[in-house]
């Protein structure tokens, strides 16, 4: 008798154990944070039904399940039950002081820029999309003012830039003598236009677009307040641009990007790798994986449609995001495609709006390729349009290629996480992807 009680309590407990639900995502059962949300993603087995502090839980057909809790200040505890379990996760909100600095005001001081591809910003903050140039190792600028960790650059009556504290070395003002003009010309080509301008010394510079002209304005405040030079190219329906620097000879060329899949040069990023695994699914899958797939089938359909392809990594290895911008410089890229999978950040999850594919563009040269992949990936992969939307990441931000990041669906979705480990997704992702490229090219 006493041994069938055993037996049974050992069925029931294995029975259990099959149908327990299983937390992905904290990682930790006690931790302190400093988010407004809880995130937790996981996998429920078999017929669970499931709650997270009495709030009831959408399952997928997989058994995936994501869901956010809101934290008040201090201890929160959350209990996740289902009828074969229940575990307990205790979280503290600690919400960090901060400081906020006042402008300093002080008399004009002259400095020089540490460092290559240096951003002067439009606002003292150090994120989104505020940048308005990127200074040259050397450019002399001036400093009238400060605010946390940022410096106010004057560069003409009713326009400054900021640039970060560390960024810059002060120099004796009193040595300082106005750059002077030396010459500029203009020379144009089929594909591309190029103009270049010469001053004694390195100043700071920004890019303007308008409707029918890129702009290039050299700032020379020492020698007056509205001392600016201007360099404008028309502007063509796509197109690329740089800005280099020989000396103090600046260089700024505009050049179209050819209408032939066989003469563009596409460089295809499969995001993270290595220890970076990016995000990880509500079943554990990990981003890198799923991204380096879609990147390899990408790369086979554009070489079989003529396109040159470089891959800025081909295997589950670290990439820095300087060298994968690099990769594509040193390729003479035209075309540079990221390809990830999304998650959410510190908002409330809502699985039937925080899914899809969304596209990503900084740059307005690159704003026509986004939208058009967006589309065609959405069509291709079968996802939900997420939108396309600006943003400052460092592999799309230069102007001398198309740039894009393609979030190709949700990781943390369990509606997406059906879509993303089927056997075809990352084929027909890549489809997508490829198409909107080939009609980007061609239109």
């Amino acid at each position: 008798m006493f041994r069938g009680l055993i037996l049974i309590l050992c069925f029931l407990l294995s029975l259990a154990q099959v149908n327990a639900f299983e937390i992905v995502l904290p990682k930790e059962k006690k931790s302190i944070v400093n988010t407004n949300y809880a995130f937790f993603v996981g996998q429920a087995k078999g017929s669970e039904t499931l709650t997270i502090n009495d709030e009831h839980i959408h399952i997928a057909s997989n058994g995936a399940f994501a869901h956010s809790i809101k934290l008040k200040e201090g201890e929160n505890r959350i209990f996740i039950r289902s009828p074969y379990g229940i575990q307990v996760y205790k979280i503290y909100k600690n919400t960090p002081v901060t400081q906020e600095f006042p402008a300093e005001e002080f008399d004009m001081r002259k400095a020089v820029v540490n460092c290559d591809n240096t951003p002067m910003r439009s606002t003292p903050v150090d994120a989104g999309l505020n940048r308005i140039g990127h200074l040259f190792k050397g450019t002399e600028v001036i400093i009238n003012g400060s605010k946390g960790e940022f410096y106010r650059v004057f560069l003409a009556e009713r326009k400054v830039g900021w640039i970060m504290k560390k960024d810059i070395t002060f120099i004796d003002c009193n040595k300082a003598i106005p750059a002077e003009f030396i010459d500029m010309k203009t020379e144009r080509f089929k594909n591309a236009a190029v103009q270049t301008i010469e001053f004694t010394k390195k100043l700071p510079y920004t890019i303007e677009e308008d409707e029918k002209e890129i702009i290039l304005r050299i700032y020379n405040p020492e020698l007056s307040e509205n001392s600016i030079y201007n360099l404008s190219v028309p502007k063509p329906e796509k197109y690329i641009y740089k800005v280099t620097l020989d000396g103090a000879k600046y260089t700024f060329k505009v050049k179209k990007v050819p209408e032939s899949l066989k003469e563009i040069t596409v460089a295809i990023d499969a995001g993270h790798g290595g220890y970076e695994k990016g995000a990880i699914g509500c079943l554990g899958d990990e981003e890198k994986v799923i991204n380096l797939k879609i990147a390899e089938k990408l790369a086979e359909i554009l070489k079989a449609k003529g396109a040159n392809v470089v891959m800025t990594r081909e295997c589950d290895g670290f990439t820095s995001l300087d060298e994968r911008v690099k990769i594509a410089r040193d390729a003479e890229a035209d075309i540079f495609v990221s390809i990830h999978l999304n998650s959410i950040g510190d908002i409330p999850m809502d699985i039937h709006k925080n899914r899809g594919t969304s596209v990503y563009y900084f740059n307005n040269n690159s704003k026509q390729l986004a939208e058009i992949v967006e589309d065609t990936t959405a069509s291709h992969a079968k996802t939900r349009k997420d939108g396309v939307k600006a943003a400052s990441f460092a592999v799309i931000r230069p102007t001398d290629y198309v740039g894009i990041l393609v979030e190709t669906a949700y990781m943390t979705n369990p509606l997406d996480s059906v879509l993303y480990r089927s056997e075809k997704f990352p084929q027909k992702a890549a489809e997508g992807i490829a198409k909107g490229i080939i009609e980007f090219v061609k239109k």
